[in-house]
């Protein structure tokens, strides 16, 4: 497909999204389960049609605001919800908590026009797995649906630029607060979470550290828990606040 919902970026296919390695994928062979919220309806009514196309993407409802969203995503429950951040009554963001309550296993994609780090940084706090600007094409978006289903985070690059500055800056400025013990890892823990932290995937971290794939997502699974943390994206923050990745 050669439509696009903007400007074409320039980077390759492979690098039109910053993406995480996959944490644990969809099981089965049923197609991906896709709520789309948007308050324009004619953009909701062109991402339909595209991603109609896709065999294993079916849109099985929209919403116009981040209050029907929720009501929609507790009766559909969606495998991915993609949601726009700035919307009447209810705003993507402020919606994306009420809808990881009512619909737990459901994963929340923003495809928005905001560039802002504020609201980068708010959706990923509210529980999103993705956040993605409208520039990108048309088969980024279905390919983006289908790495967060699979488990994985997906940024669009100015985005992640963006995201380390931020964070750099909030460590700065945060240095010197730590009302609460950090969690201890292992050693081995901590080696991988540094490794999560650069967007390594498990199959090269595996390599890396010259161990099994399933020892690698045992070891993602248990920094998860001990952290109390929902995702690698989550686990990144992580990383650069406590300053076990090192921002240059």
């Amino acid at each position: 497909m050669a439509d696009s919902f903007g400007p074409m970026q320039d980077e390759d296919a492979d690098d039109g999204v910053v993406g995480m390695g996959p944490e644990a994928g969809p099981a089965g062979n049923e197609p991906i389960r896709v709520l789309v919220v948007d308050d324009h309806a004619l953009f909701r009514r062109g991402l339909e049609i595209v991603l109609a196309a896709e065999e294993d993407i079916q849109v099985v409802g929209e919403a116009g605001d981040g209050a029907e969203a929720v009501d929609k995503a507790a009766d559909l429950l969606p495998d991915i919800v993609l949601m726009d951040v700035r919307m009447p009554k209810r705003g993507g963001i402020e919606a994306c908590t009420s809808i990881k309550e009512v619909a737990p296993s459901a994963k929340i994609i923003m495809l928005t026009i905001s560039d802002e780090e504020a609201d980068l940084y708010d959706a990923i706090k509210a529980g999103a797995t993705g956040y993605l600007l409208k520039e990108i094409s048309t088969d980024e978006v279905a390919t983006a649906i289908r790495a967060v289903a699979d488990g994985q985070s997906q940024i669009s690059p100015s985005m992640a630029s963006k995201l380390l500055t931020e964070f750099k800056s909030m460590i700065q400025r945060t240095d010197e607060r730590r009302l609460v013990p950090a969690p201890r890892l292992t050693d081995r823990e901590l080696e991988v979470l540094k490794l999560v932290a650069t967007g390594m995937n498990n199959r090269d971290i595996a390599k890396e550290l010259f161990i099994s794939e399933n020892t690698v997502k045992n070891h993602v699974r248990n920094i998860l828990e001990k952290l109390q943390l929902h995702s690698r994206m989550e686990a990144v923050v992580y990383a650069m606040r406590e300053k076990i990745l090192e921002i240059r």
